[in-house]
């Protein structure tokens, strides 16, 4: 049985990744029964100093991520570096792979989800850089995985499947978002199927349908709404199909993320998607 990870993502979004921040996801997360958290290292910590902090908590470092907005705001000889530099952390924490997402484009976090603004060159340039970006961290000893997010320059199906159709598995894995492909509308189990052989990594959120056809919202609003995300079970997403689409070998861990929980407390959030992710994962 593959781990129940956890993103702290809902505790850190507005606070910032802050030692008193993360301690209480932390402490959180041991009570709930989580025995892994996806290693952000804060700039202040090495290694083995995160790593010794979180076991204070039972948690073990799980899946990260690597995120650049792989477009002309960004130096692709910086963004080279940056993750030389992530992929020794992560290394170090004794983590093989890594996600690989882009977001920030401006004009769609304006208008999410629709492929605002397309440019084919913007797009061509993109899998350009991601592409020398994967196979760095390749090289440092992570295997590069594309994570699916809305607000970035690969958004839509036709942007996620050529950027994966054109780098090879050789060069990029697969680490879907259940929620965020929704959003996006495309189907996360026929996804997942298409690209089954290249799966290493899964963000399991669900979607409501409340806000999936509205394009009169911001990314910030439709989040802020709490009828976007919603914990695993409750929205639109089929799990069912989701689980029969993943392969018999897949060896990767299953990673709760729920960015804006739609129940008051973020504790509660996070103990009603371990509850369901433990039924879900044993079914």
């Amino acid at each position: 049985m593959r781990r129940i990870a956890a993103n702290p993502i809902p505790y850190w979004a507005s606070a910032g990744k802050t030692r008193e921040v993360l301690a209480e996801a932390f402490a959180d997360f041991q009570e709930i029964g989580f025995t892994a958290v996806k290693a952000d290292v804060p700039e202040d910590m090495t290694a083995d100093q995160y790593q010794n902090w979180i076991a204070g908590y039972g948690l073990s470092p799980a899946l990260s991520l690597f995120n650049s907005p792989f477009d002309e705001t960004v130096v692709l000889a910086d963004e080279i570096e940056r993750a030389r530099r992530f992929a020794a952390v992560q290394v170090a924490l004794g983590l093989d792979r890594t996600m690989v997402s882009s977001m920030g484009r401006p004009e769609r976090l304006a208008a999410p989800a629709v492929g605002t603004g397309f440019d084919a060159g913007r797009l061509d340039r993109a899998i350009d850089a991601c592409g020398q970006v994967s196979r760095v961290l390749a090289a440092e000893g992570l295997r590069p995985l594309h994570h699916s997010h809305v607000g970035g320059v690969f958004e839509t199906e036709h942007e996620i499947t050529k950027l994966l159709d054109d780098l090879g598995p050789d060069v990029i894995g697969v680490g879907p978002d259940t929620g965020h492909l929704r959003w996006a509308g495309i189907d996360p189990a026929a996804f997942i199927t298409r690209y089954a052989d290249r799966l290493g990594g899964i963000h399991l959120k669900d979607c409501f349908a409340d806000l999936l056809d509205r394009r009169d919202l911001s990314y910030r609003e439709a989040t802020d709404s709490k009828r976007l995300w919603a914990e695993p079970g409750l929205g639109v997403v089929d799990f069912d199909a989701v689980l029969a689409a993943i392969p018999a070998g897949y060896d990767g861990d299953y990673m709760i993320e729920v960015d804006e929980p739609s129940v008051a407390s973020k504790k509660e959030s996070h103990r009603m998607s371990f509850a369901w992710a433990q039924q879900w994962t044993a079914s």
